[in-house]
């Protein structure tokens, strides 16, 4: 790509799943000639409540040098890609204050125009898989941004099942992540380059 597609990923993860699906999505964009950053949102919960969990201590020490984001990598981005896993079928309370931090570049419509998408991933099985990343695309709406959801658009997404994004049933921390949210998570990052690249061409046009 001459002038190539800026994606940014956005992300919250406390033991590691998120960050896994991150990795996976922006190795694929970086194969489909994106430039890409990872931004992993800044942690609100109280160290002991991350003590409490080694699996969660763990993963915050190892993710420590991982830059938190700034609304510059959202005003720097073509397209951005945003993680959060499920709480209460919502965005994490960390993503969300993140997103809540963008009204500046909201007035200035900084935010608009740009190609949105998203990920996740619940303990249990029917645990806010879609809700979430609705939840999550009402934020999009109001950006004025362009959803793009991966659907249906490759036989990887009838295996994993979710149009709204990639998702990973982590069944309480036994399932790591495997091929059938890899794959899904390499599909969604191509899609989202490639329609960004031809929204990107069309505006300069």
């Amino acid at each position: 790509m001459s002038d190539p597609v800026k994606l940014a990923i956005i992300y919250y993860s406390s033991t590691g799943t998120g960050t896994e699906i991150a990795n996976e999505i922006a190795a694929a964009a970086e194969k489909a000639g994106a430039e890409v950053r990872i931004r992993k949102a800044t942690e609100l919960a109280p160290q002991s409540a991350i003590d409490s969990n080694p699996v969660w201590a763990a993963h915050h020490a190892a993710t420590a040098g991982i830059p938190a984001p700034t609304p510059d990598d959202m005003d720097w981005a073509d397209a951005v890609i945003f993680g959060s896993p499920t709480r209460f079928g919502n965005v994490a309370a960390q993503l969300k204050q993140f997103l809540d931090s963008l009204s500046p570049l909201w007035s200035q419509n900084k935010l608009s125009d740009k190609v949105y998408s998203g990920f996740t991933s619940t303990a249990t099985r029917h645990g806010g898989h879609e809700s979430t990343l609705i939840a999550l695309y009402n934020t999009i709406y109001h950006f004025g941004g362009i959803v793009v959801a991966p659907g249906y658009t490759d036989a990887v997404k009838f295996v994993d099942g979710n149009p709204y994004g990639t998702s990973h049933h982590t069944a309480g921390g036994t399932d790591p992540v495997g091929d059938e949210t890899r794959n899904a998570a390499r599909h969604q990052a191509e899609r989202v380059v490639r329609i960004a690249a031809a929204l990107k061409a069309g505006l300069t046009a």
